[in-house]
C-alpha cells in the first residue's frame, strides 16, 4: 500500500448507501470504487487493488464475512478487509474475527469519523486469527 490517497472499495447492496459513503469518502480525498453485490468481489479486488475493502455483512445470497474469507485467499496480501454493518457490535466483532477481517465498523460511523477510522487501518497490522478451541 502506497502512501497518498487511500483506495477504498465499498461493497454494499444498498445503492443509496453506496452513493452516500462514496461521496463522503471522496470529499475526504479518498479514491473510491463501489460494488453492489457480494458476487464478483474477488475479481473486482484483483482488478482495482484497493488498500481497503469496506464490505457490508448482510447480503441476501452470501454474507459479507463469507465473502471476506473467500476474497482473502485471492487478494494481494496488503489489502485490509473491514466489515461494515448495522448489526450489534459484539456480533460484528465476532464475525470479523472469525472471517479473518482486519476490523469492523458500524454503519453509524459516517463522515469525518469514517474517513479517520479507515485511514487508521492503512498501517495497522493484520490481527492474529483466533483458532477455535
Amino acid at each position: 500500500m502506497a502512501d497518498g490517497k487511500l483506495r477504498v472499495l465499498v461493497v454494499d447492496d444498498d445503492p443509496d448507501l453506496l452513493d452516500l459513503v462514496a461521496r463522503s469518502l471522496r470529499a475526504h480525498g479518498f479514491e473510491v470504487e463501489t460494488h453492489i453485490s457480494a458476487l464478483g468481489v474477488s475479481t473486482r479486488i484483483r482488478d482495482s487493488v484497493p488498500d481497503v475493502v469496506l464490505i457490508d455483512v448482510n447480503f441476501p445470497a452470501l454474507k459479507g464475512d463469507k465473502v471476506v474469507s473467500l476474497a482473502r485467499t485471492q487478494a494481494p496480501s496488503g489489502i485490509k478487509f473491514i466489515l461494515y454493518s448495522a448489526s450489534d457490535e459484539t456480533q460484528l466483532r465476532s464475525l470479523a474475527m472469525a472471517s479473518g477481517a482486519d476490523g469492523y465498523l458500524s454503519k453509524s460511523v459516517q463522515g469525518d469519523e469514517l474517513a479517520r477510522k479507515l485511514e487508521s487501518f492503512r498501517h495497522k497490522p493484520r490481527p492474529t486469527p483466533v483458532s477455535p478451541v
